[in-house]
């Protein structure tokens, strides 16, 4: 008589199968069957982390997620009351200072003091703006504003939160055509070159569109056998966006 339960060989020939059913190797033809097909990824030329530089209370937000933003917009700011009374206070000392120096070098004139009473007055005027500049680049920090044009990718914060020191409020990215990144395997080195051309397929938009390579790493992957590439896009294209992927083909020595 034949016995119902599967040897574990069994069991492995039948989940070998499924895990090579078509279903789940639908989107790896193209890469398997076709050496030259390199996985890629899309990013921007710039992109970085906005983040609080103070302790403090943000106002209205003026950037919300995929907004355009320029150079230098205001995209978000805190309550600086403690900050601005500071820096007046700084200015104040540093006016009294001032008045202190000069007085003391008319006195100097009239022989009432020494020259060590002027050069501690003189130290006290520098002492005095140091101060007033930290407090002034300490107000700076009340106002967030956008280093370079691009778009916000994410928001990290609400109005009218309290953050602290360090707190991520902004990824940010830059505008312009995009960057293609990928690592082809390090045997293809000799032939590469920057200014030669590839196309790109991006899956999000099932499109082809024309690059050519602008950086080649200095250094091989010993552990991957691979070296990082750059890319640029030949153009802007308004469909696409930092974070697509999909696969970018280098012409071989026979095409």
């Amino acid at each position: 008589m034949f016995h119902r339960n599967r040897s574990p060989l069994m069991l492995t020939v039948l989940m070998a199968a499924i895990m090579v059913s078509p279903a789940a190797t639908a989107e790896l033809p193209e890469v398997m069957d076709n050496p030259s097909a390199i996985r890629i990824l899309l990013s921007s030329e710039l992109e970085t982390t906005l983040s609080s530089q103070m302790n403090g209370t943000l106002g209205e937000l003026n950037a919300s997620l995929g907004k355009t933003v320029k150079k230098g917009e205001l995209i978000a700011s805190l309550n600086c009351l403690e900050a601005q009374a500071r820096s007046k206070v700084a200015s104040a000392e540093l006016a009294m200072a001032r008045q202190n120096l000069n007085a003391k070098k008319s006195l100097r004139k009239l022989d009432a003091v020494g020259d060590l009473e002027v050069a501690i007055a003189s130290t006290e005027v520098q002492k005095a703006q140091g101060a007033e500049s930290m407090a002034k680049a300490q107000s700076g920090y009340c106002s967030v504003v956008a280093p370079f044009s691009g778009r916000i990718a994410k928001v990290y914060v609400k109005s009218y939160q309290t953050v602290s020191a360090g707190t991520p409020l902004f990824d940010l990215v830059s505008d312009g055509a995009l960057k293609v990144r990928l690592n082809v395997p390090s045997s293809l080195l000799p032939s590469l070159k920057e200014g030669m051309a590839l196309t790109v397929d991006v899956h999000e938009t099932g499109k082809r569109y024309p690059a050519h390579i602008s950086a080649i790493n200095a250094r091989v992957d010993a552990v991957a056998q691979t070296i990082e590439l750059e890319a640029r896009l030949d153009q802007e294209y308004p469909d696409l966006i930092a974070g697509m992927s999909g696969t970018a083909r280098i012409p071989t020595r026979d095409e």
